[in-house]
C-alpha cells in the first residue's frame, strides 16, 4: 500500500482508507461480524487510515472501530471522526467550545483513546466558515490534548475555500470522483499552498462507479440511496454525488470502456482521484470483505493514460457537468 502524507498533521497515512459510514448506518442492513470483517481485511492489506463520524449509527461506527484496534499490533493506524451533526437545530451558533468540547469527549469515549488523532467539522452550515469563535473553540481543544489535529468536512467549494482562511485547518475532507470534478479544477492548487490534505470522499458516486447497479436495483428503506435522492434527509450530494440514478448509469456504461483488462471499474475510479498528486487519502466505504480487497487494489494500479484521463473529462462535461458544477 503506498502512502501520502496528510497536510499540515504530517501523518503518514494509506492512500487508500477505509470510510466507515456504511458499517454505522444509512446503508442497509450491515451486521457486525461483517463490519468488524471489512475492518480486519482493511488493516491486514495495510490501510492506515479510518473515516469515521459521531453519527454514524449514533456511534456504532467509532465503537466497532475501537473493537477492532484494541487488539491490533500493526502499523499505527489513524482515525479521523467528524463533528456536528449531533446539533438539533443544526445551526451555525451551535458550533461553538461547549458543544465541540461534548461531541468531542463522546468520541473520546467511544473510540476509547485519550486523543483523538483528526477531528473533523461535519458539513457544517456554510456560516460557520465565518465564525472565527468556532475555530478558536477547535484550537483550544487542540491546546488542551483532546485533539492533535482538526480539519473540515465541505459540502462545496466555496467552504472549502473559506476554510483555508483559518491556520489551524490540517485538512478538507471534500466529494471528489469522476462525476466531480470541480474541486480538482477550482480548489485543489490552494489547498497545495496551504499544506492541507485533501481527504476524497464518496470516491464511487454511492457505488455507481463500481459499475456493478443497474436500472433495476433496488435501495432497502434504511439506505439513503432510497430516502435522500432528494434531499429529504441530508444534501442531496452526498447520494450519488447529486447526479440522478440515471443520468449516472448512462455515463457509467461509457466509463467501462476505460477499464483496463482484470481491473475493476471501481479500481479505475479510485486509481483515477488518486492521480491528483493533491489528493492525501480517499476513503472507499465497505461493508464486506470482497469490497475492501477490490477498492485496496487501487493503489497498485500503474498510473492512467492521458487519453484516458481526457476521457473521463470529456464524459464529464458532456453528461455529469450541468447537474453538479454549479451546485457544489
Amino acid at each position: 500500500m503506498n502512502t501520502r502524507v496528510l497536510g499540515k498533521t504530517g501523518y503518514n497515512v494509506s492512500e487508500v482508507g477505509f470510510g466507515a459510514w456504511a458499517i454505522g448506518a444509512d446503508w442497509g442492513s450491515v451486521s457486525e461480524d461483517d463490519a468488524l470483517a471489512a475492518l480486519r481485511e482493511a488493516l491486514d492489506r495495510g490501510v492506515t487510515f479510518i473515516d469515521t463520524a459521531d453519527v454514524y449509527g449514533d456511534g456504532r461506527s467509532e465503537r466497532l472501530i475501537a473493537q477492532i484496534l484494541k487488539d491490533f499490533r500493526g502499523e499505527r493506524i489513524y482515525v479521523a471522526t467528524k463533528a456536528g451533526r449531533r446539533l438539533d437545530p443544526h445551526v451555525p451558533e451551535g458550533y461553538n467550545y461547549e458543544n465541540l468540547a461534548a461531541f468531542t469527549a463522546r468520541s473520546l469515549e467511544n473510540l476509547q483513546v485519550e486523543t483523538l488523532d483528526l477531528v473533523q467539522l461535519h458539513c457544517p452550515p456554510t456560516d460557520v466558515y465565518r465564525r472565527d469563535d468556532t475555530f478558536e473553540a477547535m484550537d483550544r481543544l487542540k491546546r488542551e490534548g483532546v485533539l492533535r489535529h482538526y480539519g473540515v468536512s465541505v459540502e462545496t467549494v466555496e467552504e472549502a475555500e473559506l476554510s483555508l482562511a483559518y491556520p489551524g485547518v490540517a485538512s478538507v475532507q471534500i466529494i471528489y470522483n469522476m462525476f466531480r470534478l470541480k474541486p480538482a479544477l477550482e480548489f485543489f492548487a490552494q489547498a497545495r499552498e496551504h499544506e492541507v490534505g485533501i481527504i476524497a470522499r464518496v470516491p464511487l458516486a454511492s457505488g455507481l462507479l463500481s459499475g456493478k447497479m443497474t436500472a433495476e436495483r433496488t435501495f432497502p428503506q434504511d439506505d439513503h440511496r432510497n430516502y435522500n435522492r432528494q434531499g429529504e434527509a441530508f444534501d442531496i450530494g452526498e447520494t450519488f454525488s447529486g447526479v440522478t440514478f440515471e443520468t449516472g448509469l448512462q455515463a457509467v456504461e461509457e466509463l467501462k470502456e476505460l477499464v483496463p483488462e482484470g481491473r475493476t471499474l471501481a479500481q479505475l475510479a479510485l486509481r483515477w482521484i488518486l492521480m491528483h498528486p493533491a489528493v492525501s487519502t480517499v476513503i472507499p466505504g465497505a461493508k464486506r470483505v470482497d469490497q475492501v480487497e477490490d477498492n485496496v487494489q487501487a493503489s497498485e494500479m500503474p498510473a492512467l493514460a492521458p487519453s484516458s484521463m481526457q476521457r473521463v473529462r470529456d464524459i464529464y462535461d458532456r453528461t455529469i457537468r450541468d447537474q453538479v458544477h454549479h451546485r457544489w
